[in-house]
């Protein structure tokens, strides 16, 4: 937690410090900003909106305290606000992004649908949109995963810690954490249930559906599971928080660190340095993660660079399949984890 808590001061000191660029005079909206005040580097003062699902989940945070600074040193104007699962307000959020006059906004949709009206006034007004997750329509480029392929991968890794420690005498008890009124998390969710099914040995049940992204909403779900299913060893989530909170729930089901069964264990997404910590401990629930380009600040730098060719008019005369870019996805483990915390 104290990881989570850093981050969130990093935000706060990023905001009280820099110019805030993208944001009309008087507006309530609060997020890291990545202004540097000047024409100097690539940037040129050119202004950023971004508005992402949810500042308070601890991957966004970490990830775009990072893109903020990246942004900064290369002469960007940038506001970075978090819509809080409220569809409504990142409309609100992407209109004050036009009016203020951005270069490109970056919106990581939590209804994809309800901010394509939005996202073409923005086009219109000839302001270029990148999409991060969504293949949306009203967009320049979009900077995508195969949700269902990544839900599988994880489902995979979850199946091969299952087949190591349960048979079809001594089923796993599973419980699955996703998020279902998100389009790309419900398919990452449908992806692991579907992993899962492809790669066990009829050796796991699933008791327990529950969803969340921020940390103490799935830990106070994960205490009411083990509650209700005490045998419950198997928790696989479609990001960080389903992590971190399932994860916390155990430690205290079962007397802290060290005191873990080696059959009891937690499979996510996402990359934050508390589940590296976690990982790399060795004596928590945490057993693998599937991550993404690595680090946050791996990320960040992957995100600048599609900023750099959207703005460079690189996406300008494509469209369908063209504007989608797919990220990678790759497993953390020992060989890789501490080039990984070096960059969080």
């Amino acid at each position: 937690m104290k990881k989570k808590v850093l981050s969130a001061i990093l935000c706060i000191a990023m905001v009280a410090t820099m110019l805030i660029g993208c944001s009309s005079g008087g507006s309530s909206d609060s997020g890291d900003s990545g202004d540097s005040g000047s024409d100097e580097g690539s940037g040129g003062g050119k202004k950023i909106g971004i508005t992402v699902q949810n500042i308070e989940n601890a991957y966004w945070a970490g990830v775009m305290s990072k893109l903020g600074e990246i942004l900064k040193e290369n002469g960007y104007e940038a506001t970075i606000v978090g819509c809080e699962e409220n569809a409504s307000t990142q409309i609100s959020q992407i209109e004050n992004f036009i009016t203020s006059g951005c270069d490109l906004i970056m919106v990581h949709p939590h209804d994809a649908d309800a901010v394509e009206e939005s996202c073409k006034q923005a086009l219109d007004a000839g302001i270029k949109v990148m999409c991060w997750d969504n293949e949306m329509e009203n967009t320049t480029a979009n900077w995508v995963l195969d949700n269902t392929e990544l839900g599988k991968e994880i489902g995979k890794t979850a199946a091969n810690f299952i087949n190591e420690h349960f048979t079809a005498d001594n089923k796993a008890e599973v419980c699955v954490i996703g998020k279902p009124d998100t389009q790309v998390l419900l398919e990452r969710q449908q992806g692991i249930e579907a992993g899962l099914e492809e790669n066990c040995e009829d050796n796991y049940e699933i008791v327990a559906t529950i969803e969340g992204v921020v940390n103490n909403e799935v830990q106070s779900q994960a205490e009411t599971v083990l509650q209700a299913h005490p045998d419950c060893k198997v928790w696989v989530g479609v990001g960080a928080g389903a992590m971190i909170g399932s994860n916390t729930a155990l430690l205290a089901e079962y007397g802290g660190a060290g005191n873990i069964p080696e059959d009891v264990g937690v499979i996510t997404t996402d990359v934050t340095s508390e589940q590296l910590d976690a990982l790399q401990a060795g004596d928590e629930a945490v057993r693998a993660i599937v991550g993404f380009e690595g680090s946050n600040t791996d990320t960040a730098q992957a995100c600048y660079e599609m900023f750099e060719k959207i703005l460079n008019g690189e996406f300008d005369d494509v469209s369908g399949d063209e504007k989608n870019v797919y990220r990678p996805t790759m497993e953390i483990n020992s060989d890789n984890i501490e080039e990984i915390q070096a960059g969080m």
